[in-house]
């Protein structure tokens, strides 16, 4: 627990911020949704035939996948918060308008026969006698939707929008559990702290434990969704003119920088973003720990972000589908023709080194088997349990192409993310991970690299790709970024990881004391 507490008081700062970012999401997505959910319930209570197709498409997009649907909104409303939110308004949904729906038509039929005798009309009897007696049932819909939200909002990291899950995925991919636990421990008292929230605003808002008196002196009750609704509709509309505002404000002379979600992309993104701070007078935000290739590609080619490193081989065959070719000068040529043909994006000069993949397995495991080369680990992979990263067993440049050149065929494949693989070798639930040549992991693990001796991987050289338009409006930019091209060798990247990933220093820290120590900055 010391060294729990010891991160948590050096991390401080950015834990309240990151906190303050879950609570303004979660929140605000709960208050669309009860906004949109409580109407929805009440229409399909008097519209029978409404109900069941409506209930039936919640429940649809309930059974989706969080990181599936979120991949999908991508491309329709980039990144950011936006995505973030409709996710977990979508699926707030359900619980609301079923709950709603469910506590409106169980009503005993005698109490809706007593208000009918007395002359209320429908929209009467809805207020004063339906919705305060079906206000329970709702309140428990919206404290599942609430609880729900702030656990679904850690996966908003994945799209850049912030909040504790940026904690969470960062430790998963450096194998620090302190990190993680820094995320996680917070989102959970989180969500227990608003699930006693709501449940005291049920207790206070219960038409049978408040009521205000008329001008006659008679005791009138208040329909207390409407205490509810009024004010969240206010707090929402105060939230969405204060983001457009903001938005406006900062959308001037500003370039967004993206990254994906390893600490080599962290690291490097940092670098863009100082030196073009030092050399121009851009202001730059930062958009990292993006999740993954297409997530970092697809906000690029949106325009949610100006720029981003990419690697030469990753743009040939999983962006462009091309066949992979192993001249680093051909697969440069290719990419830059292309992406500018097909995209609108223009390749800077490369940043040195080459991050190819490459396979990895504990010195135990090689001396066993007496690997040394991916074909040595050919003859005996019917034995042995690969560990890929996610990604890695659907690229044709991965596992699939990897296959067919040496002819493996792994005794099972299981994949996890990020730097969980590593602990998956370390704890023998598997044998063999794909790794990058820079990972500072491999020297914190001490792990054995193969040689790739058929020369199937082809070259993923690091390059900054940024969006042609963005170059046209802002042309300082590329003479900026140029001043590193060629500054990163393979083992001067692979230090800075190690920094990262085993010394624990922060990928900003790291960035920055690399480019004062070149001479890059001042």
């Amino acid at each position: 627990m010391g060294g729990l507490w010891n991160f948590i008081m050096t991390k401080y700062d950015q834990i309240l911020s990151l906190l303050g970012q879950h609570i303004y999401l979660s929140v605000i997505s709960v208050l669309i949704a009860i906004i949109i959910g409580i109407p929805l319930g009440i229409m399909i209570s008097k519209e029978q035939k409404l109900a069941k197709p409506i209930i039936g498409a919640a429940n649809v997009i309930q059974a989706v996948p969080s990181l599936a649907l979120l991949g999908f909104l991508i491309p329709f409303i980039g990144i950011g918060s936006a995505p973030a939110i409709v996710m977990v308004v979508l699926y707030s949904l359900l619980p609301i308008v079923k709950n709603t729906y469910t506590g409106l038509t169980n009503i005993d039929s005698d109490i809706l026969e007593a208000a009918k005798g007395i002359g209320l009309t429908k929209s009467q009897t809805m207020r004063k006698v339906q919705l305060p007696l079906a206000f329970p049932m709702i309140m428990a819909g919206i404290r599942i939707s609430a609880v729900t939200a702030v656990g679904l909002m850690t996966i908003a990291a994945f799209v850049g929008a912030g909040g504790l899950g940026y904690l969470v995925f960062s430790g998963v991919q450096t194998v620090d559990n302190y990190m993680i636990l820094a995320g996680a421990i917070p989102a959970c008292i989180l969500a227990l702290l608003i699930d006693y929230v709501v449940g005291k605003l049920e207790s206070k808002l219960s038409y049978t434990n408040k009521q205000r008196p008329s001008q006659s002196g008679t005791k009138v009750s208040t329909s207390p969704l409407k205490r509810i609704a009024i004010p969240s509709l206010v707090i929402l509309l105060f939230a969405a003119g204060i983001i457009t505002v903001y938005s406006n404000v900062n959308s001037k002379d500003k370039i967004v920088i993206g990254s994906k979600n390893f600490s080599e992309q962290l690291i490097l993104g940092n670098m863009l973003a100082d030196i073009i701070e030092d050399k121009t007078d851009i202001q730059v935000e930062r958009q990292l720990n993006l999740g993954g290739t297409q997530v970092a590609f697809n906000a690029l080619n949106s325009g949610d972000i100006d720029l981003y490193v990419e690697y030469t081989g990753t743009g040939l065959v999983n962006i462009l589908k091309e066949s992979a070719m192993n001249n680093p000068d051909e697969v440069y040529h290719v990419v830059k023709k292309k992406f500018h043909e097909k995209y609108g994006v223009e390749l800077l000069e490369p940043l040195g080194f080459n991050n190819t993949y490459t396979l990895a397995v504990k010195q135990d495991t090689a001396e066993k088997f007496g690997l040394e080369t991916f074909s040595d680990l050919a003859k005996v992979s019917d034995q042995l349990i690969l560990g890929p990263t996610v990604e890695f067993p659907n690229r044709s440049d991965g596992l699939i192409g990897l296959s067919k050149t040496y002819h493996m065929n792994f005794k099972d494949v299981k994949a996890v993310d990020g730097g969980l693989r590593y602990t998956a070798l370390k704890n023998q639930e598997s044998d063999v991970i794909d790794a990058f040549s820079t990972d500072g992991l491999l020297e914190a693990f001490q792990l054995k690299v193969l040689k790739d001796d058929k020369n199937f991987f082809p070259p993923y050289y690091a390059v900054p790709i940024i969006r042609e338009d963005t170059l046209k409006e802002y042309p300082e930019l590329k003479s900026a970024i140029n001043t590193l091209a060629g500054k990163l060798t393979d083992e001067k990247m692979r230090k800075l990881n190690y920094k990262v990933d085993s010394l624990r220093e922060s990928p900003e820290k790291v960035a920055k004391e690399f480019l004062k120590e070149e001479g890059l900055i001042d």
